[in-house]
């Protein structure tokens, strides 16, 4: 039985090896589109399901972990920006305030899963506008939910969290280590 990482985040591969070092990476193919949720941290963990369950479908005997990430300020739901002007939108949204990042993940194994979303506060200090041009017109900002890195230049702007820092980069370690104890 192998453990399988749906997942071909970068930060979630180094995170995944912090529990193991012994796992493979399979992206899944599914439309986040299509995945509608009453809450963001539901929306957060039913993605992840639907991630690990659609490659734990063609890899029925390993163990399969799936994770989608998304930002919440004042209900809204920030996922990966989509140009210059989306990712500028977001930033200034979270500018000065807290917000709340959502880390769904889910762990199937031989017809079993459990899943959960775990759900961190962030509280940025006011981020200055020449920065927060500055920031946008470099890659870091694209390919993360919300428009930042916290392990990037947004470490800048954080004045402090509430719960688990590597939910804000994609993957809460204990808790995946936890699921993937109690199907172990």
């Amino acid at each position: 039985m192998a453990l399988i990482l749906a997942s071909g985040s970068p930060r979630r591969r180094e995170l995944m090896a912090l529990i193991t070092r012994d796992y493979t990476v399979i992206t899944s193919d599914v439309d986040e589109s299509e995945i509608a949720a009453d809450t963001p941290a539901h929306l957060a963990q039913s993605l992840a399901t639907a991630k690990a369950e659609a490659v734990a479908a063609a890899h029925p005997t390993d163990t399969v972990c799936g994770f989608d990430t998304v930002v919440e300020c004042d209900g809204a739901v920030f996922g990966k920006p989509h140009d210059e002007a989306d990712a500028l939108r977001m930033l200034r949204a979270l500018s000065g305030r807290s917000h709340r990042v959502h880390t769904g993940v889910c762990v199937c194994q031989n017809g079993h899963k459990l899943a959960c979303a775990e759900t961190t506060t962030v509280h940025f200090a006011p981020i200055d506008e020449a920065d927060l041009l500055r920031y946008v017109r470099t890659p870091e900002p694209y390919d993360k939910a919300g428009g930042y890195a916290i392990q990037g230049h947004a470490a800048l702007w954080c004045t402090g969290i509430e719960g688990c820092y590597y939910n804000i980069m994609g993957l809460p370690v204990y808790r995946t280590a936890a699921l993937l104890q109690r199907l172990g």
